[in-house]
């Protein structure tokens, strides 16, 4: 059974997408089965992926408002091991759609609650794959909401600047609240520590803070802040089909092994 994990920070900037594709294509590398869900109606994952979004007949946005089979939604990348659930533009209205259709589902004396649309939707696939990897738009609106509902486990980027723990409360407040509300099992998955500059004394300073904070949930892999990390998306592929021999390459195959690792280690400790 595959585990759903939520790339999650309501603050743009901080290598959620960036995270999401190049884990999930470092995973794939490492011969588990992924799939990626593009839940950003910027559908930066989609391109990231190398997939054109003027040549997607359905999306999330049909998946979620029933008007497309997920399994008919989801396509194989080019990338190893790594298939997509794809988005664009029109996930932006999701929102008054899901309110529309409970409405709807009421009256007729139906049941449909909009916040488990997506962990309905997944379930029907989970078993398919090693990892689900759910990319959270910068917001925490009905989207984000669903991806914690639907998700085990929560990824948490963060970016080693001045203000990185800014905002971090009200997520841990949000995390909570669907634990209490919708999600009892959800978890931290872990803290990852994005675009860090190393010769300067105020990123290194950063690390050492959500340490403090996280404890053992941080990752030991740090990302860098690189050029070639920026630049891969725009050319539709993972950092390790773009630059193979780049650091970005190596610190998320690192990151891929650790979250093996962990996984792993809870299930030992499970039985």
């Amino acid at each position: 059974m595959g585990r759903i994990i939520a790339v999650v920070n309501q603050k743009g900037g901080v290598g959620k997408t960036t995270t999401s594709i190049n884990l999930s294509a470092s995973l794939g590398v490492l011969k588990k089965k992924v799939l990626l869900v593009d839940l950003d109606p910027q559908g930066n994952a989609t391109t990231g992926v190398g997939v054109d979004k003027g040549e997607i007949n359905t999306s999330i946005y049909e998946v979620l408002v029933m008007r497309a089979k997920i399994e008919d939604t989801i396509i194989k990348t080019k990338s190893k091991n790594l298939d997509l659930l794809p988005a664009y533009l029109n996930l932006a209205g999701v929102d008054i759609e899901l309110i529309e259709l409970e409405r709807k589902a009421k009256e007729e004396g139906k049941r449909l609650n909009r916040v488990m649309r997506l962990k309905e939707e997944l379930a029907k696939v989970k078993d398919n794959y090693d990892y689900i990897f759910i990319d959270c738009p910068p917001s925490l609106g009905i989207l984000t909401t669903n991806a914690l509902a639907a998700a085990d486990s929560v990824l948490i980027p963060v970016q080693c600047e001045y203000f990185a723990l800014e905002g971090i409360m009200q997520l841990i407040n949000t995390i909570m609240l669907a634990q209490k509300k919708i999600n009892p099992n959800l978890d931290i998955e872990g803290v990852l520590l994005t675009m860090l500059t190393t010769n300067t004394n105020l990123g290194l300073e950063v690390v050492e803070s959500i340490k403090g904070f996280f404890k053992e949930r941080v990752y030991d892999t740090i990302i860098p802040r690189l050029i070639r990390l920026a630049e891969a998306p725009s050319h539709g592929k993972p950092i390790l089909e773009y630059e193979p021999r780049s650091r970005g390459t190596l610190a998320y195959l690192n990151l891929a092994k650790e979250v093996i690792e962990r996984d792993g280690a809870k299930e030992e400790s499970a039985r």
